[in-house]
């Protein structure tokens, strides 16, 4: 397994349900990356190439921000960043947080209570899980479809993270590498 596939099952491992109770939170909202897909009038203000996308980023965040891959936990140093300031999308430098909606948990991501308005959109990304189902009296391995909200930049697309139910909050669990701090004196 390769280590951005153990950072996505540690951070579902940690959060357990949580993302299919916040799910019922975004019922009805627009899934950003079928939005630019599907043919109707939807184009995000900011759209590069996959040549151009992979020229302005590094591989890390290229993973992060355009494959929807998710960082490893406490790798990031913004998780600790605790001055005032502004977090701006890496692809296309929007303004996505604020420093005062951050929630300092150590959970191993950057958590917010909020994006800035107009800043995030939202969208469910199912992925698979196992379940062992002992019922029979035998072990039978199924695949579970699981919802996750996903947090997308609303100006380039760019996938930031999820939102999602943790000690009682629903947080933005945010990429450190999805985003640029901008200390507030700067």
């Amino acid at each position: 397994m390769t280590d951005a596939h153990h950072a996505r099952l540690g951070r579902r491992s940690f959060l357990g349900s949580a993302a299919a109770t916040a799910a019922t939170l975004a019922a009805g909202r627009p899934r950003s990356a079928d939005a630019a897909t599907a043919g109707d009038d939807f184009a995000f203000e900011i759209q590069r190439s996959e040549a151009e996308w992979r020229a302005m980023l590094d591989d890390a965040e290229f993973r992060v921000l355009r494959e929807e891959v998710t960082e490893r936990p406490h790798t990031s140093p913004l998780m600790t960043e605790g001055r005032a300031g502004r977090y701006r999308c890496r692809g296309c430098d929007l303004p996505a947080y604020d420093a005062r909606y951050k929630e300092p948990l150590d959970k191993g991501w950057v958590f917010f209570r909020h994006s800035e308005p107009n800043a995030v959109l939202t969208g469910i990304q199912y992925f698979e899980v196992q379940v062992t189902d002992m019922s029979a009296g035998t072990s039978q391995d199924e695949p579970v479809a699981k919802p996750e909200i996903e947090a997308h930049c609303r100006r380039c697309g760019s996938h930031l993270g999820h939102i999602l139910l943790v000690e009682g909050q629903v947080l933005h669990c945010i990429n450190g590498t999805s985003l640029v701090f901008e200390p507030k004196d700067a």
